[in-house]
């Protein structure tokens, strides 16, 4: 589990970038409801928005790839710390009912750069 800047090394740091990395060109490639996180798409675009704001998918880092190992909504607040200690990363969207595969996309690989850059910084302080 390396959330925490403080718990990971560079090595744990690269480990995360390039499994994401992997996450991230599956997805680019390929459609959706082919990729590893169909289900979050699933999630995110079938929910009553009325109710749920967000669809997070609570990811490990299983030798080298990424695993989904679950998927959950949440309607306000903050997820328990028990969910969230359990995880290498959370990869979280916006429920919006009805919402095109493209545009789920677009979003999604968005946040996973970001995820990608932000690990990789993260190896180099852990470095220094």
């Amino acid at each position: 589990m390396i959330l925490d800047e403080s718990d990971g090394t560079a090595a744990e740091y690269e480990a995360l970038a390039d499994a994401l990395e992997d996450l991230r060109d599956e997805v680019a490639e390929n459609p959706i409801k082919d990729s590893r996180l169909e289900t979050l798409f699933d999630e995110a675009t079938t929910s009553d928005p009325q109710i749920w704001t967000i669809v997070t998918a609570f990811l490990d880092i299983e030798d080298g790839d990424v695993v989904v190992t679950e998927e959950s909504k949440l309607a306000r607040g903050k997820w328990a710390p028990e969910i969230v200690d359990d995880c290498d990363a959370m990869l979280t969207v916006d429920v919006t009912y009805g919402q095109m595969p493209d545009e789920f996309k677009y979003t999604v690989l968005k946040k996973l750069d970001g995820k990608i850059t932000d690990a990789r910084a993260r190896a180099e302080r852990a470095r220094e």
